[in-house]
């Protein structure tokens, strides 16, 4: 069983490889398109009589673009699902259709962890611009906190205790095969007053750091954000620097997002120009996730 016509409505980060095996799977030449559209017009115009669609994270399908598409039966998001409130595709409206959306999970992380370790260490041990402490240090004795403890936080939590240092963690829910690891639970506050640093992994719009957290924040700390958009109010945490000169933070250009040029213009931050988790090894994962869920939906149809 095959797709009648699938169309790659944007530039989802794919690789060469996969689209001759995903035109296996389609009876119609794939229709790939490698700019984002810029209205829901462009969109609509691109998914056109498609039963299967392609999308990155960064184009948005709205109920307009799901209910002016005839023949849609399946949504490939080439990037992760979350959850419905923080989806670019409009879930409910996919779900009145009778499409089916899928997602991709967990394809960037290894490049995310070691984007985090490299910048602490760099840090510590003064190789770049700024040095964490009078003299070089080391991570081994320091507390890292890590706010949101899914399968990435869990990664990070791994790593940090494999340089010695001491794990932290707020989630909404308690983790106990973390704890048990020696993960220890703490309210955010909390955690925001204890750790040397402090690292976000939540799904997108999920601001959790607001005036009150950066309020309590650890002097000549380290701040750390790769999720998708700053999951912190940038106005507590531009005056919380402002107020520390110790401190420091990093963002990756997912982290820093829209304010990537004022942060640039800030002392004590360090940004890195591209996804930390955007490597050849993750789009390589991303792709084969990719191809596996659609092969999935037509044998299974869902």
């Amino acid at each position: 069983m095959k797709f009648q016509k699938i169309t790659m409505i944007d530039a989802c980060r794919l690789t060469e490889n996969a689209i001759p095996e995903i035109q296996k799977l389609s009876n119609d030449p794939l229709k790939l398109y490698w700019s984002y559209p810029s209205s829901e017009e462009e969109v609509i115009e691109r998914v056109g009589d498609s039963d299967c669609v392609l999308v990155s994270f960064q184009t948005r399908l709205t109920p307009r673009i799901i209910n002016a598409a005839p023949n849609l039966k399946y949504i490939g998001m080439c990037c992760s699902l979350f959850s419905e409130e923080t989806s670019s595709v409009d879930i409910p409206a996919s779900r009145e259709r009778g499409i089916v959306v899928k997602g991709v999970k967990d394809y960037g992380d290894e490049g995310v962890v070691e984007f985090i370790f490299s910048q602490l260490i760099n840090l510590g041990k003064g190789y770049g611009k700024y040095q964490w402490k009078e003299e070089p240090c080391e991570l081994g004795g320091k507390s890292i906190g890590i706010i949101g403890m899914g399968t990435l936080g869990k990664m990070v939590a791994v790593a940090a205790r494999s340089f010695g240092m001491k794990v932290y963690y707020y989630s909404k829910t308690r983790k106990p095969d973390e704890e048990a690891k020696g993960s220890k639970f703490l309210p955010l506050k909390d955690l925001m007053a204890t750790c040397d640093a402090v690292t976000i992994h939540l799904p997108r719009y999920t601001v959790l750091v607001n005036e009150e957290e950066f309020a309590c924040k650890k002097k000549n700390s380290v701040f750390i954000n790769t999720s998708f958009g700053p999951l912190f109010d940038k106005e507590a945490f531009v005056k919380s620097m402002n107020a520390d000169k110790t401190s420091f933070a990093f963002f990756d250009a997912d982290g820093a997002g829209v304010y990537y040029k004022e942060f640039s213009e800030m002392e004590n931050i360090v940004l890195y120009d591209k996804s930390a988790g955007f490597t050849r090894e993750s789009k390589e994962r991303l792709s084969q996730k990719a191809i596996e869920n659609m092969i999935s939906f037509l044998k299974e149809g869902k």
